[in-house]
């Protein structure tokens, strides 16, 4: 393949992302919510990676504490594709909230489960249903892409209970807020790794509509 023709499908993959339906949702979490608020405070936690990032690595949605009298409680996800929006519940009223990408039309879905497994900067193989659809429309997806910047799933992702679903980053940050993929959920990876460090293997996810 040549390197034009592996920028394109690069921008191909990003662009329609790139997750798969999966069976349906079905230990507690480890993160500390009042070390969650105390790295949000600090704008993120500063490792050497984070000076890698361009501006536009950042969502153009910008997280926030906010107030949350829910009924989740403490070191719980709650994604709201209706809002397109991310709430990390850090306890005592409050919680983070983050701009996120969500499933497109016929791609949406809700339930709930727990965080499986974490990943940093992680390999992405299409499962067949996708390669199918997309050679349909005339696209042929790699059979596996190794993690690294052009990776569509960004820099970390958050395994859904047994499911193909997953909360991850993007190279395409200018995409959160909208509803564009397979039904994961997108974050700019400034935001997923920040989630990424608050939040433990058996963290609740609630994903509602």
């Amino acid at each position: 393949m040549t390197g034009l023709s592996s920028r394109i499908l690069l921008t191909v993959v990003a662009a329609l992302f790139l997750c798969a339906p999966g069976p349906g949702f079905g230990t507690t979490g480890t993160a500390q919510a009042e070390n969650a608020f105390a790295r949000f405070l600090r704008g993120g936690q500063p490792r050497a990676e984070h000076s890698r990032y361009r501006s536009s690595d950042k969502s153009p949605i910008p997280r926030q504490v906010v107030r949350y009298d829910g009924r989740y409680g403490k070191d719980t996800i709650i994604v709201d594709t209706a809002e397109r929006r991310l709430y990390y519940t850090l306890g005592n009223g409050r919680a983070i909230k983050y701009g996120v990408g969500v499933g497109r039309e016929g791609f949406t879905w809700a339930g709930t489960d727990r965080i499986s497994r974490k990943a940093e900067w992680p390999g992405w193989t299409p499962p067949p249903q996708m390669i199918r659809r997309e050679a349909a429309k005339g696209r042929k997806l790699p059979a596996y892409m190794p993690g690294g910047p052009q990776n569509p799933l960004g820099a970390r992702a958050l395994y859904i209970g047994g499911s193909l679903y997953r909360i991850h980053g993007t190279n395409q940050p200018w995409t959160i807020g909208q509803a564009m993929s397979s039904g994961c959920i997108r974050m700019a990876n400034e935001d997923v790794i920040h989630l990424y460090e608050q939040v433990g293997v058996g963290t609740k996810v609630v994903v509602i509509r």
